[in-house]
């Protein structure tokens, strides 16, 4: 079995990176074949619209004809791998913007123009996606975060075939919160968050990869 996790942080080792490689070791506890990509190395942009992927008869059907770093990946993805994890903060509501490209160039290659939810990638395989957040679990919902990490499941099952989520809140965002404009965060609060809380998020992710992995 090969798993693929996919950083859309630009930190390399902070929570998302911890999280996702967790996610990792859960995997390889079930016997799977591990990668770790950081999308931040990578020299993309997100879709073009040149429509290639969609022409009726052209060579790039259903295939993205951009040619950069993301091509091999996608061939890894389209013919090798059984799992996919991804892993983003959350800034503004949103996944980095890294993340957003390289989502928008690995679904639109898929989508079929019918009308009936058709996904061209021709396969089902599992899907997780790890969020990280500055703010806590007791806005989610009232800010509408939970709403788009709903949607991005249901984007993610209809290509893929199926999706979960693991959501971090209150992450630990520096070293030294005395160096920062931060009047609104209690550091101390956050620092015992980090040491006691954030284990408990990375055997979640630990778990979450193990699962993933299990037939």
């Amino acid at each position: 079995m090969k798993v693929m996790a996919f950083n859309g942080s630009p930190r390399k080792d902070w929570n998302t990176a911890i999280l996702l490689k967790k996610s990792l070791e859960g995997a390889a506890s079930k016997g799977a074949e591990t990668e770790l990509i950081h999308l931040y190395d990578l020299n993309f942009k997100g879709c073009i619209s040149c429509f290639e992927c969609k022409r009726i008869g052209g060579k790039s059907y259903g295939k993205c004809a951009v040619n950069d770093d993301l091509k091999p990946i996608f061939k890894k993805i389209e013919e090798e791998v059984d799992v996919i994890i991804l892993g983003s903060p959350i800034y503004f509501g949103q996944v980095t913007g890294e993340m957003r490209s390289f989502l928008e160039r690995l679904f639109f290659q898929y989508l079929v123009y019918d009308g009936k939810g058709t996904s061209l990638f021709g396969r089902k395989i599992k899907t997780g996606f790890i969020y990280t957040m500055n703010c806590g679990e007791e806005i989610l919902e009232r800010i509408g975060y939970l709403q788009n990490f709903k949607g991005m499941e249901r984007t993610l099952e209809r290509f893929f075939g199926s999706a979960e989520s693991l959501i971090v809140t209150e992450t630990y965002q520096f070293d030294d919160y005395s160096k920062y404009v931060t009047t609104g965060i209690n550091a101390e609060a956050r620092a015992k968050r980090r040491q006691e809380v954030f284990p408990q998020d990375c055997r979640k992710a630990f778990e979450m990869g193990a699962r993933l992995c299990s037939i």
